[in-house]
């Protein structure tokens, strides 16, 4: 049986992941799309070096900084580590699109270059009419502020000759594997509560230093560098915002993130809510 534990940003899914693995035997399977990156290690709150030694860890730092990864790779990459550990594995982050590709029966059909740059030039709002007119199913799922999902949508309609939510109608969606799904849950302001402490602690261990130097080593252009905690970092470096400014922006876009989370975590898993461990182990012993 595979475990599934996933929850918002900052709700302590990594300690939560190695003390399972400890007494379950099982490995520890990334599902953070950010982690996956070399050297990208404080903006995505990466595990720690000691942490890592605590448990065995897969498809964290694996991609060159300067490369590009997506969700189809995702899913080729979690599958192949599930039958290598014979399906014993915690998969544990919170990028809900990579967790439901990796273990339900997704497609991914190959996709012909498309050239994005008159809808790159739009307004968010502008962009999502558009997207509202090549696929309207779509458009109401994705928020009008979610520009990378907006643009993803347009990619796969222009490429394909058909809009996402057809392609995605085709297939079942069911899951592939004996699987269980645990999300961490907490009031929502502790969890804002818990996102302010975590962006502090982040400067404190060095964010902005981190991530000067890797600007200065790969430029801003990076898909990497679309992570909280990295972008929001550019208008400070550029002296147009104050330290403050940039803390703010960081706290507000993570948690803007962490309601975009729930709300994909509710509707797309059927997950059981837990609030420690014990539960976890209380369901997987009275459920097998």
């Amino acid at each position: 049986m595979i475990i599934v534990l996933t929850g918002p940003t900052g709700s302590g899914k990594s300690e939560l992941a190695i003390s399972l693995a400890k007494k379950l035997k099982a490995n520890i399977i990334n599902a953070d799309a950010f982690q996956v990156y070399e050297e990208l290690n404080i903006a995505t709150a990466k595990p720690s070096d000691a942490q890592f030694l605590q448990a065995p860890h897969f498809l964290f730092s694996f991609i060159p900084l300067d490369s590009s990864y997506n969700v189809a790779e995702y899913q080729k990459d979690l599958r192949a580590c599930l039958a290598e550990f014979a399906k014993r594995g915690i998969i544990a982050g919170g990028t809900g699109l990579y967790i439901r590709a990796g273990l339900y029966d997704y497609e991914f059909t190959e996709e012909s270059d498309v050239d994005l740059s008159r809808y790159e030039k739009m307004d968010n709002l502008s962009l999502h009419d558009e997207l509202k007119r090549l696929d309207p199913i779509s458009s109401e799922k994705i928020h009008p502020n979610n520009r990378r999902r907006v643009l993803r949508a347009i990619a796969i309609c222009l490429s394909q000759g058909k809009a996402k939510s057809e392609i995605e109608s085709a297939q079942e969606h069911k899951p592939l594997y004996d699987v269980r799904f645990y999300g961490i849950t907490t009031e929502r302001e502790e969890i804002y509560e818990k996102v302010n402490q975590r962006v502090e602690a982040m400067f404190e261990a060095g964010l902005l230093e981190e991530n000067r130097r890797l600007v200065e080593k790969y430029g801003r252009e990076q898909s990497a560098f679309k992570a909280i905690g990295v972008k929001e970092c550019f208008p400070y470096f550029d002296g147009k915002i104050s330290l403050e400014e940039c803390k703010e922006l960081i706290k507000k876009n993570t948690r803007n993130y962490v309601k975009r989370q729930l709300t994909f975590f509710r509707h797309q898993f059927p997950i059981k809510w837990i609030s420690n461990e014990d539960e976890i182990m209380e369901d997987l012993q009275a459920n097998g």
